[in-house]
């Protein structure tokens, strides 16, 4: 299998559109076009980490963090990113990160975070809006299943849990072609009345044009009518963060017990919330501090996260179980998301294609007490 098939897949579940507009996803260097030997994960690339995929005979490696964000200007082999870039070309390796879309669509990084922790009833934080369209088309009565389920299959249609989903009313249209035209119902320079359905669906932005061609290739006029209307709804299936809920509500220090022994980490910076008991829990996996006040408006009980300034911690006492678990620490587990997805894709297509994840930790922030550097 070659790597383009499986960033596909991965891009069905993480579409870049539904990324952050100026971050940098996909293919970081490399090809679409090679066949893959070993795929390795980890959340960001190193030195160390590339030595070891390299060692494993991995030719396809996958990060959450891009390693190119800003746009170069050399490539110079005196500074470290230029020599991993060339001992990347040299090994004839692929390298692809799913960033922002991974941490905005369903089983990402925060939908990870609040599994782990054995929350309930899981949706997004906040969920995104403005990205979608409603797509209105006109179809002859008889043409309507084909025309319809061209447009589903190419990703038209998909609310939350549900796909296929569409409006049709039933209506009168007119025409009359020219000389020049050719009707498929009717002749040419003669007025016509036609049975029409008038097929409404939503369409997320990035799929739209697929959409359209998709219509247009089954689409028995030789001109078909169509609407495309601007949205601002939000969209169930794409967002920021995620809340869920504990079947049995927990103490605060349970909690924190709970999310040191879940993220496998001993430090946690916290200030303390309003309730003493904690069942609803906000997250979001990475820098999330800016969704504080989200998450406080959601009536949750705790908020986990990363990167938060001090004064944050101040503004939250007394509203909100606040804790700063790490940004590493917060992210890392989607790899093993991202290693089961790909183990079922991998299983229902017949291939027999490795997996492996750094055996190491990227994270450079390291903590230090009386007992020594940990």
């Amino acid at each position: 299998m070659k790597t383009g098939n499986v960033i596909k897949y991965l891009e069905q579940w993480a579409p870049p559109g539904a990324a952050w507009e100026k971050d940098n996803i996909g293919v970081q260097i490399g090809s679409k076009n090679r066949n893959i030997s070993k795929i390795f994960l980890c959340l960001e690339l190193t030195e160390k980490a590339l030595k070891e995929a390299i060692k494993k005979n991995c030719n396809f490696i996958i990060t959450h963090h891009p390693f190119i964000f800003a746009p170069l200007k050399r490539i110079d082999t005196s500074n470290h990113q230029s020599q991993l870039i060339e001992t990347l070309i040299k090994n004839d390796i692929t390298l692809f990160s799913a960033h922002t879309n991974l941490d905005f669509t369903k089983d990402g990084v925060s939908y990870t975070l609040v599994e782990i922790l054995g929350l309930k009833n899981i949706r997004f934080l906040e969920n995104e809006k403005g990205n979608q369209f409603k797509l209105v088309v006109f179809v002859p009565e008889q043409n309507m299943g084909k025309v319809s389920e061209a447009m589903y299959a190419a990703g038209a249609g998909q609310i939350g849990e549900y796909n296929k989903c569409g409006f049709h009313i039933a209506g009168q249209g007119t025409f009359e072609g020219n000389k020049n035209s050719n009707p498929v119902i009717g002749k040419a320079e003669n007025f016509e009345k036609v049975n029409e359905i008038r097929l409404e669906t939503l369409v997320d932005a990035w799929k739209l044009d697929k959409v359209i061609s998709a219509m247009l290739s089954v689409h028995p006029y030789e001109e078909p009518t169509y609407d495309i209307y601007i949205l601002d709804n939000q969209n169930s299936n794409y967002g920021y963060g995620a809340v869920g809920e504990f079947d049995k509500s927990l103490t605060q220090t349970q909690f924190l017990e709970l999310v040191c022994k879940k993220l496998k980490t001993g430090n946690l910076r916290y200030s303390k919330g309003k309730n003493s008991k904690i069942k609803k829990v906000a997250v979001c996996g990475g820098s999330g501090a800016d969704m504080i006040g989200t998450a406080i408006a959601n009536d949750a009980d705790a908020y986990l996260t990363a990167d938060i300034k001090y004064h944050s911690f101040h503004d939250a006492e007394g509203k909100i179980l606040l804790i700063d678990a790490g940004h590493y620490e917060t992210e890392v587990p989607v790899l093993n998301t991202v290693k089961e997805k790909l183990e079922k894709f991998f299983k229902e297509n017949g291939e027999k294609i490795e997996i492996v994840k750094y055996s190491g930790s990227t994270n450079p922030v390291k903590f230090y007490n009386n007992k020594g550097d940990k």
